[in-house]
């Protein structure tokens, strides 16, 4: 007979709702990351996990003497051909992936071997558990689900420092030469019409920025493999969907205009002093020689500058860019378990043979499925 902590209530809410205030509170206290914040999570099992496939896996921990929240894993079950696999809800949007609780009350329930047993009975069945883009220094929730050590993955994030003013984080982040060429560009950029860059404060101006971001992406990730996910209508709704729900708060949409035109924008969620960048577009084709995206991403910076961030985060992938302004990697970590001898061999095929990787990835984006484990395309 199985035996039930006697501190914490736990089970499966298939429609736990991530906009209730009681999730709110367990946010702000929790070591999670943006891509746990209520609007994110809402929108995306709202909005992206029927289109993929996937089945809701939240798993609900909650302190017996009062009700109150004290852990929340959100998770998928998500079937890829003959194989079940339990993954964070991630769906190809989410950078950083984390249990949404406070490091005193995990370390609470790893000392609560029931507490721990009955949460790994929970999130089975699978042939294959996946635990990809865990963020340096965060939770071990592999030894929450007593899976196997964590190991690095093929790529990292980066963030850059920021300090006030604005002159001295250009001086020190970005090289002399690197100031000089910007300040030239920015100068010839200048000088081919009214040139105006700000963030966006209201739904029509978010609409209108989010369509040209779209226009501007569709053909320069076409050549790269799975394409660019806002040209999908449910990957579209989601980003737009968290844009406006998070204007003002959480969420930032920037805009650089030519003679009133959107020619540039950038998208990404405000966290604890950090803006973290999770989309960007650019108009390439009509400002070829201009460093559109190098121009954007340093008025970026001085904006948040002004607004006291201590951090812009360029998260997960390793483009060349991001070291121009001083951004400095992290490993991203990964946790696995096999729940099957099918498992087993499904991930001796992801671990030995990366063509494999990208035919699955491929095969899974037909059918709108969100296999993958980095996001160069954002």
């Amino acid at each position: 007979m199985n035996k039930l902590s006697n501190t914490f209530d736990i089970g499966i809410e298939q429609s736990f709702d991530f906009l209730s205030p009681e999730y709110a509170g367990l946010f702000d206290r929790s070591a999670a990351t943006a891509f746990q914040h209520p609007i994110w999570l809402h929108s995306l099992y709202a909005r992206l996990a029927s289109h993929a496939g996937a089945a809701p896996l939240v798993v609900v921990v909650r302190h017996r003497a009062t009700g109150a929240l004290a852990m929340v894993l959100p998770l998928l079950r998500i079937r890829r051909g003959p194989i079940r696999t339990v993954e964070f809800a991630d769906l190809r949007v989410s950078d950083y992936l984390a249990p949404v609780c406070s490091p005193e009350v995990f370390s609470q329930l790893l000392d609560d071997s029931e507490a721990c047993a009955q949460i790994r009975r929970l999130v089975r069945p699978f042939e294959l558990l996946r635990m990809t883009k865990l963020p340096d220094s965060r939770l071990p929730i592999e030894d929450l689900l007593a899976a196997s050590r964590r190991v690095s993955m093929d790529t990292n994030a980066y963030a850059t420092v920021l300090v006030a003013p604005f002159e001295q984080w250009r001086a020190s982040a970005l090289d002399r030469s690197y100031q000089k060429e910007l300040a030239k560009k920015y100068r010839q950029l200048q000088k081919k019409g009214a040139l105006s860059f700000s963030c966006c404060n209201d739904s029509a101006s978010v609409l209108e920025t989010m369509e040209v971001m779209k226009r501007f992406r569709g053909p320069r990730f076409q050549a790269q493999g799975d394409g660019d996910l806002l040209q999908r209508p449910e990957y579209f709704g989601f980003y737009s969907d968290v844009a406006l729900r998070g204007l003002g708060s959480f969420v930032r949409l920037y805009a650089m205009k030519m003679d009133g035109e959107v020619i540039a924008a950038v998208l990404g969620l405000c966290h604890r002093d950090s803006f973290l960048v999770i989309m960007s577009a650019f108009d390439i084709a009509g400002y070829k020689s201009q460093s559109l995206g190098a121009l954007m991403f340093e008025q970026v910076a001085r904006d948040c500058i002004e607004r006291g961030d201590q951090m812009l985060d360029f998260t997960i992938g390793d483009e060349p860019y991001k070291k121009l302004f001083g951004a400095q990697p992290s490993p991203m970590w990964a946790v696995t378990q096999v729940g099957s001898p099918a498992g087993a061999v499904a991930l001796f095929a992801l671990n030995q043979a990366p063509w494999l990787k990208l035919a699955a990835k491929r095969l899974a984006d037909l059918r709108l499925s969100p296999a993958r484990t980095t996001t160069p395309t954002r």
